[in-house]
């Protein structure tokens, strides 16, 4: 079986977020998966998405706090910086941690750890909705 839709994620501030419920949320159809894996691709090169600490939200502001200072704004290197200082920052931060994830799926859930979560990685100050694109593979 394969089934792909595209999903459209709420507009958040810059921030690490946790987006788990609602990726699951919009995927009624990973219940009928039995054995299989969900692909996650965000289209969009200025947000990122990864899989990390689902439970302290301390560890999601760290996260915004080192990737601020290891990738600063302003830097006098730029060269792109037709649309803000925040930009060139975002594009590097969305290659550093990814655009995609595979996640496999067991008896009809997410099978993540238990102190795991999907976030949304929104690098710009304003990035407005972002949309993922999710492809589920796998055997009813």
């Amino acid at each position: 079986m394969w089934i792909q839709k595209q999903l459209s994620l709420k507009p958040r501030p810059r921030g690490f977020h946790l987006i788990t419920d609602e990726i699951s949320y919009q995927l009624p159809e990973l219940k009928k998966v039995q054995i299989g894996l969900l692909n996650l691709f965000i289209k969009h090169t200025s947000a990122s998405i990864t899989i990390n600490e689902n439970a302290a939200p301390d560890v999601r502001l760290d996260f915004e706090s080192h990737f601020n200072r290891f990738v600063p704004e302003d830097a006098p290197y730029y060269k792109h910086l037709d649309e803000g200082s925040d930009d060139m920052p975002a594009h590097i931060k969305s290659s550093l941690l990814g655009c995609s994830l595979n996640i496999p799926v067991s008896n009809g859930r997410l099978n993540m750890g238990i102190w795991q979560g999907i976030y949304l990685c929104e690098h710009r100050n304003h990035g407005g909705s972002r949309t993922i694109v999710a492809t589920i593979n796998g055997q009813e």
